[in-house]
């Protein structure tokens, strides 16, 4: 039996993109059932999520609905004991806890400044005193976490835990509006932006194709700062290589050329999310890379 999660649109919900990497990267079998935010479908998939009223929330194989990121963290914790979701030292342990909590409950000004948005980076964006004051800040608790428990890997704690997590959707904010950080900050932030798990959330961002009105501000729009994607078209006719879906298994109806090469799918999500970012899917690397 698996989870289930509900989630708002990828490209603009930094809650949403939390509680997804909770399972994807810890390997926890998980549904994800997703709506567009301030639609009646959104409505419709809170209510079946009660007493939740904000995504992500979380049923377990029992029934049971858990909401807000910070109890998801600690009940998948309670329930995987065996999985590094905090880090194993107390001290470390200690500190990523009060990092994850000051996340979830501060950092207000860049967070309403500087909504989540995984389209674009946008030039000229002016962040005000309280946003630099928020930056300050991520700069001092990250440098803590790196220098004392971090040296030997690109996260705040060595390896991945809850607290990268709950930090991935800020490293997205400062990527996105190119917000002046330390060098210390900028590499915490570029290991986010390589993390092929955020790729494949991005990329399923992409493949949706929705603009949420407000969130884009009214800036030149420049290419993502992460890495760059191989290129890739959709087409309507061809001769792929493969018969059955590499995420499904189902016989193939949507194509996709890279390379010369043909490639299909059964359905248009599944080719779109790898047309965004084609190495960034294990499923579909092990077949391009034959």
């Amino acid at each position: 039996m698996s989870y289930e999660l509900a989630i708002g649109d990828r490209t603009y919900s930094s809650w949403s993109l939390r509680g997804w990497l909770l399972f994807e990267t810890f390997g926890l079998p998980v549904k994800t059932r997703s709506a567009r935010m301030y639609s009646d479908d959104f409505t419709t998939l809170l209510a079946d999520f009660a007493p939740a009223r904000l995504v992500p929330a979380m049923k377990t194989p029992e029934g049971d609905v858990v909401y807000d990121t910070l109890a998801m963290t600690e009940t998948l914790a309670e329930r995987h004991p065996d999985l590094p979701i905090w880090p194993v030292d107390p001290a470390a342990r200690a500190l990523a806890r009060s990092v994850t909590a000051e996340m979830h409950a501060g950092f207000t000004a860049l967070r309403t400044d500087c909504t989540m948005n995984l389209r674009s980076t946008f030039q000229g964006f002016q962040p005000s005193d309280a946003v630099k004051t928020d930056l300050a800040r991520l700069d001092l608790l990250w440098t803590k976490a790196r220098q004392t428990f971090g040296s030997n890997g690109h996260w705040l704690f060595g390896t991945w835990s809850a607290a990268d997590v709950f930090y991935s959707p800020v490293a997205t904010r400062i990527a996105t509006y190119r917000l002046p950080v330390s060098d210390l900050a900028a590499d915490y932030v570029a290991a986010h932006l390589a993390n092929p798990a955020f790729r494949r959330w991005r990329a399923m961002g992409l493949a949706e194709n929705y603009i949420q009105p407000g969130y884009d501000p009214d800036l030149p729009a420049q290419p993502w700062p992460g890495p760059q994607p191989l290129h890739a078209t959709a087409i309507s006719q061809g001769r792929p290589e493969n018969q059955t879906c590499p995420f499904s298994g189902r016989p193939v109806t949507d194509l996709m050329q890279i390379d010369g090469r043909i490639f299909g799918f059964c359905n248009s999500f599944c080719r779109d999310k790898t047309v965004a970012d084609p190495l960034a899917w294990p499923d579909f690397a092990a077949i391009y890379q034959k």
